[in-house]
C-alpha cells in the first residue's frame, strides 16, 4: 500500500491526459485524510523567470505540472536541506519547500538545478480512500524508493519508462506500451 515517499506509476493504459505515463511522488497519505502528490514527470515550456519577477532572465530553470489541481499553487522538491531551512522530508534524501528566499537566492546565484531542485505548479489529490482503492484496482504501482537525485532528472515519457524499468521484471511488459498509442 502506497504511503508518503512512495513512488506512484501509472499502468500504461491509464489514457486519462494528466496521469498518462505519469509517475507521481506522493508527498502525504493517511488513512481517513486526502492523499497529495507531485507528477515528476511533467515538462512545460514554462521557466521560472518567465513567472517569478524576482528570478533573473540568466536563469532559465524548468518548470514541471505537479498536477490538475491547483494550478495557482508553486511547489519545489530538492536535495539541498543543509542550504534550504524548514525543509520537510518527504523520503530520505528528497525534500519538499524550504525558506524560499533561500531557494530563490540559490536560483539566482547560478547554481545547480538538475538533480538538486525541481519547481512544480499544481499537484495531484485524491480523496479519503481514493488512492487506496485506485491501487487495489491495479490503476497505480506503488515503486519503491530510489535514488533521490534521479527523481529529478529527466522527463516525460523516458522519465515513467526508466522509473517502470527499475520496477523488476514483474513490470516489464508495461515497458512494450508506448504513451501514444497511435506510436505503436
Amino acid at each position: 500500500m502506497p504511503k508518503g515517499g512512495s513512488l506512484l506509476v501509472a499502468e500504461p493504459f491509464l489514457r486519462e491526459e494528466c496521469f498518462n505515463h505519469a509517475v507521481i511522488l506522493l508527498i502525504d497519505h493517511g488513512d481517513g485524510y486526502p492523499s497529495m502528490g507531485l507528477t515528476l514527470n511533467r515538462s512545460t515550456d514554462l521557466t521560472l523567470d518567465q513567472i517569478i519577477d524576482e528570478v533573473g532572465p540568466d536563469h532559465r530553470v524548468p518548470i514541471f505540472v505537479g498536477g490538475p489541481v491547483g494550478d495557482d499553487r508553486m511547489f519545489y522538491l530538492h536535495t539541498l536541506p543543509d542550504i534550504f531551512d524548514n525543509s520537510i522530508e518527504v523520503m530520505p534524501g528528497l525534500y519538499i519547500g524550504g525558506d524560499y528566499g533561500q531557494v530563490l537566492e540559490y536560483v539566482n546565484e547560478g547554481y545547480p538545478t538538475e538533480g538538486h531542485l525541481r519547481f512544480y505548479v499544481g499537484y495531484s489529490g485524491w480523496e479519503p480512500g481514493q488512492l487506496d482503492e485506485e491501487v487495489k484496482n491495479n490503476v497505480w504501482a506503488v515503486a519503491g524508493n530510489t535514488d533521490p537525485r534521479q527523481l529529478l532528472t529527466g522527463c516525460d515519457d523516458p522519465f515513467w519508462h526508466r522509473t517502470v524499468k527499475s520496477m523488476g521484471e514483474r513490470y516489464r511488459g508495461w515497458q512494450f506500451h508506448p504513451m501514444n498509442l497511435s506510436a505503436n
